[in-house]
């Protein structure tokens, strides 16, 4: 199935609220002397495409040919996303693109500044004029309603009505606890406490599901009705109630993972892949999103890779590391070595250093780096088969392998909060330390050497 859709660029058309995500990276030092808060010294900018315009993104990595309308405001967030998406954008005066500042320190984010307006556009005629232009050219149509104003009563209904007439799908990813401006879609999106706030009940445990999916099906007039259920996939009802499963082995982020299903969703709909195989396809693209840090889009290469290789998914080269972690939150850990006969000792020291963080990245020493470091006869095992070893451990978030002497380059590129060692390592040199926030050396479990294994395994075969 990856490889019938990997090459095809269907359209779709994303109507909805189009947002900015801002970055802003800054160092404290100290407090200010004016009153109890923070001074924060400013180091980069990073913008990235938020909202209904993080769904176009993934629908452009999926490879299709996806197109925005939407109604932003004269300001320097609506230019971000004019330079930055094709799409016909209307200008609403007075209104305020949706800009979200994420202030971030020391790998946290210490505040967030929302500037936007979010009452209804005042555009809703122009907007719909622009939609009968172009709805004809289209295959899928996604909406994506984060409340902001955009995808009024109005708007939705007449899209609904004009996509229905034209036999286009249309797929929304709801907001609020009002459904009604919706009915007559193909498919909504809601996760499992939006669709309990919309259909007023408790819960959708056991039975309840089923009861639940099947009213937002009736009463909404859907041709299919789903619900996501996070780890537990997503549940369908056409005839009956189907569970696609999820596919996440691990979670590192949870950020943007809706926007990833609906991009996959309106992708297989507008090539007429069958709701439930393009639930599986939606749960799998979930997966990779989710598996990977800092990071809200997911290419075919990407999916086909996770599918095939499982946890070697986890090695990755300095460079992509680099930039997957580039606006991470989360607290890195960085340690290296040559692991080249993996045993307890090992496993014991690696689970130690992923405690001091939320995420471990270990350097491996390359075949050519362990031979200058140990001598021509080792390693025993090759870098891949060693990395594969440390990528198949729960506490290993990612492996790369370096071919330097040292991970000095690695580490700078890195930038990881705590680096670590083992205590054989105290008052020596540490190689990086000047390049980390922290660094904590850890004991080794005694009588674990790979030396001593390598010994061990000659004096046995020298004796049979």
């Amino acid at each position: 199935m990856l490889d019938s859709l990997a090459h095809k660029s269907p359209k779709v058309l994303v109507i909805g609220d189009l947002m900015v995500d801002n970055y802003i990276w800054c160092e404290c030092k100290r407090v200010s002397p004016e009153a109890p808060v923070l001074i924060m010294n400013t180091k980069r900018n990073d913008k990235r495409l938020g909202g209904a315009a993080n769904v176009y993104a993934n629908l452009k990595s999926l490879g299709a040919k996806a197109f925005a309308l939407s109604v932003i405001g004269g300001d320097e967030a609506g230019r971000f996303l004019e330079a930055n998406l094709n799409a016909k954008l209307l200008v609403q005066k007075g209104r305020v693109t949706s800009l979200k500042n994420r202030i971030i320190s020391h790998s946290q984010q210490v505040l967030r500044l929302d500037d936007e307006s979010v009452e209804d556009i005042a555009l809703e005629d122009a907007l719909l004029v622009e939609f009968d232009k172009i709805a004809k050219d289209y295959e899928a149509i996604v909406l994506s309603d984060y409340g902001k104003g955009v995808l009024t009563q109005k708007v939705c209904q007449q899209i609904i009505k004009r996509a229905n007439e034209l036999k286009i799908p249309v797929l929304i990813d709801p907001k609020g606890s009002d459904y009604s401006k919706y009915k007559g879609a193909t498919l909504l999106t809601p996760n499992k406490k939006e669709a309990i706030e919309a259909l007023k009940i408790s819960n959708l445990e056991g039975e309840n599901l089923k009861i639940g999916i099947k009213r937002l099906k009736d009463e909404l007039d859907l041709k299919y009705s789903l619900i996501t259920l996070s780890e537990a996939g997503i549940a369908l009802f056409d005839e009956d109630l189907h569970i696609a499963p999820a596919k996440a082995r691990e979670v590192f982020d949870v950020t943007g993972a809706g926007d990833t299903v609906i991009a996959m969703l309106g992708f297989c709909l507008a090539l007429k892949v069958p709701i439930l195989e393009a639930c599986e396809l939606a749960n799998k693209a979930a997966a990779v999103v989710v598996s990977k840090v800092g990071s809200v889009t997911v290419s075919f290469d990407e999916l086909k890779s996770y599918e095939k290789n499982g946890f070697e998914f986890k090695i990755k080269d300095r460079d992509e590391l680099a930039l997957l972690l580039k606006n991470s939150q989360k607290r890195l850990v960085f340690t290296n070595g040559c692991f080249d006969l993996l045993h307890y000792g090992h496993i014991k020291y690696l689970e130690k250093a992923r405690n001091l963080g939320d995420l471990l990245v270990v350097g491996l020493n390359s075949d050519a780096s362990v031979k200058r470091l140990k001598g021509e006869t080792r390693p025993i095992n090759s870098a891949y088969q060693r990395a594969c070893l440390l990528a198949s451990l729960y506490f290993v978030d990612f492996v790369v392998i370096f071919d330097e002497d040292t991970p000095f380059d690695l580490i700078k590129a890195l930038k990881p909060d705590i680096l670590v060692k083992g205590k054989d390592y105290e008052g020596k040199e540490v190689v990086g330390t000047e390049l980390a926030k922290e660094v904590k050396l850890i004991d080794f479990e005694d009588g674990f050497s790979t030396s001593k294994i390598i010994e061990k395994i000659i004096l046995n075969y020298k004796k049979n």
